[in-house]
């Protein structure tokens, strides 16, 4: 799945537990009639993907979504999601700047076919 959007936030690494299990966050902020803030988060050695991008880029995410369930002390069962990014890739939304000049292919414009009407009748060649 892919997500598309202006990036809102861009989180710092952190670092949990005694594994260094590392995670990132960014905020992607989708571009629709109600457009919807999407938290999306990067583990491991995905972190570093977020490394070249910077708050306000256009981007374009693909993600995984995750769901896991979790049984509190007391037995109560609750289940969890989460986004998780794998790739990023900046939407140009520029206009190419290397656009080549016009083509002189040695044709000048008639401008004055339409002045001399008798001129035009003698050059027909019948």
């Amino acid at each position: 799945m892919e997500v598309k959007g202006k990036i809102k936030l861009i989180g710092e690494t952190k670092t949990y537990g005694s594994n260094g299990f590392r995670k990132r966050e960014m905020v992607v902020t989708t571009d629709e009639q109600y457009p919807q803030f999407i938290n999306i988060e990067f583990i491991q050695d995905k972190t570093e993907l977020l490394d070249n991008f910077k708050v306000g880029d256009e981007v374009e995410v693909s993600i995984n979504l995750r769901g896991r369930e979790w049984v509190s002390p007391e037995g109560e069962t609750k289940y969890f999601n989460s986004i998780q990014g794998w790739r990023i890739t900046k939407i140009n939304t520029e206009a190419p700047q290397d656009i080549p000049p016009p083509v002189d292919d040695g044709f000048e414009p008639a401008d004055n076919l339409l002045e001399d009407d008798d001129d035009m009748e003698n050059d027909l060649p019948f």
